[in-house]
Parts: C-alpha cells; sequence; structure tokens
C-alpha cells in the first residue's frame, strides 16, 4: 500500500475541512426530532454547505450516490439515503455521516442522535460505540500498528455483548476521499501496518446490538443488520502526530 504521509501544511488545510464537517453535524443536531424526514436534513445540510461554508458535499455523485449525508436509522449500519418517506419518530437512533471538500481537502466524520427519547437498550448501544471508537484512537501513535487499533475497538463493544461489523472499515483521506490505509475495527495487538507521523484516516467503528452480519438492500448502497437489530456508529479523521494523534473533526459542543 502506498501510504500518502501529510505535512504540517496539508494537515492544516484538513483542519479547516474537519471542522467545517464538524460544524454541519452540530447545525443539524436542532433539526433531528420526531417528524422530521431525512431528506429534509440532508436539504439543510447540503444548503448549509454550498451557501454558508461555500465548501463542497463530497458525497453527491460520488460513485452515483445521490445525496449530501447518508442517514442510517436504527437497524441501517451505514450508507442509507435520505428520502421524503423516511419519517423519524420517537425513539429512533440515527447516524448522519458527512463529508466536505474546503479548498480541495476532504473532511469526513460522523455521529449518532437521539430521536426523541431512545430506549435504555438503544442508549447504551449508542454510547459503547462512542467508547469503542475513542479506545481505537487513544490507541494511536507512531510505532504503534492498525491491529491495535482494531483490538481496543473490538474488545470494548465485544466486552458489553454488542458485535463488530468487518465489511466495512475506516481509510486514509486527504485529497482523495478514500484511500490506504484501511482501517479494521477488529484485530490482535501487535499486527497490521505500522503506523507513523503523518498519516491521516478514520476510525468509525459500526456496532450492532446483535449479529455482526449485514446485507445491502436493492438500492445498491443501504446496508442493514441482517437480523434487523439496531446499529450504532461514530467517526472522526485524526493525523497522527510526533507523540500521538489529533482529531481533525472535533465536535463544537457535544460529543
Amino acid at each position: 500500500m502506498a501510504i500518502k504521509l501529510k505535512t504540517e501544511k496539508d494537515i492544516a488545510k484538513m483542519r479547516v475541512s474537519g471542522c467545517l464537517a464538524a460544524e454541519v453535524l452540530e447545525m443539524i443536531s436542532e433539526y433531528v426530532v420526531p417528524g422530521v424526514s431525512t431528506e429534509e436534513l440532508d436539504r439543510r445540510c447540503n444548503e448549509y454547505i454550498r451557501k454558508v461554508q461555500k465548501a463542497t458535499p463530497a458525497n453527491v455523485g460520488y460513485h452515483g450516490f445521490p445525496k449530501t449525508l447518508c442517514t442510517s436509522v436504527n437497524s441501517v449500519v451505514c450508507h442509507g439515503i435520505p428520502t421524503p418517506a423516511e419519517i423519524l419518530n420517537d425513539g429512533d437512533i440515527i447516524n448522519i455521516d458527512v463529508t466536505v471538500i474546503k479548498d480541495g481537502w476532504h473532511g469526513d466524520t460522523s455521529r449518532m442522535y437521539f430521536v426523541g427519547t431512545p430506549s435504555p437498550e438503544a442508549k447504551k448501544l449508542v454510547d459503547t460505540t462512542y467508547d469503542a471508537m475513542m479506545a481505537g484512537i487513544r490507541a494511536v501513535r507512531p510505532g504503534a500498528r492498525l491491529g491495535d487499533v482494531g483490538h481496543a475497538i473490538q474488545k470494548l463493544a465485544e466486552g458489553q455483548g454488542y458485535s463488530v461489523v468487518r465489511e466495512y472499515c475506516g481509510h486514509g483521506i486527504g485529497k482523495v476521499y478514500h484511500e490506504d490505509p484501511q482501517v479494521l475495527h477488529y484485530g490482535r495487538p501487535n499486527t497490521g501496518m505500522l503506523i507513523k507521523e503523518g498519516m491521516t484516516f478514520t476510525v468509525e467503528p459500526m456496532i450492532n446490538m446483535g449479529d455482526a452480519d449485514v446485507e445491502q438492500l436493492d438500492d445498491g448502497w443501504t446496508v442493514v443488520t441482517r437480523d434487523r437489530s439496531l446499529s450504532a456508529q461514530w467517526e472522526h479523521m485524526i493525523a497522527v502526530t510526533k507523540n500521538g494523534f489529533e482529531i481533525l473533526t472535533p465536535w463544537p459542543k457535544t460529543k
């Protein structure tokens, strides 16, 4: 794999795009309420990125994807397509995933939202998935290996009785949306690629309440849990620094 190490100037530009992406997710949070359609959320984010941020929504047209956001509700693992017919209900959980391009550099992040009041089981899944992502991120430092990142995520999630989706993973990012390395969310310590200063990649575990098996729907994008159990995901874009990591997509107010 040809890894593109980023310079300090590169990372400074990715810091800008990353903060813009996080800002979109903060902006939309007040609109994630019972009765709203995922289409409406998508429209608001598209307008905000284009008109307010003067940036580009990376997902639109990417390999034919039609929308700005991926909106993944309840048993949808990833890549849900916003539609006018999909109306959020009280108790739903939803992942909103957005990527912004600013001055040629990508900023990629996603987070979970509670629609109204979640069940205790749903809240625990969402909170545990966040903790798993952060455990993986905290394993990042020069000299560690990508297997350490995956192991930290897997150990925490499976320790709570959940399963880790294996078909989808984090990825290198920069001027290219998806580049090497692939960042698996499971693994064994001290295995996998050596982590080096200047790497930039996402950590974005998908954690299921039931089995890990998933399937893709007929639209060619939407991925769901095969047993239709709940699934959650969080995502940060990070840079490997001299002594550890920097989160390039920090959320402005809340996690």
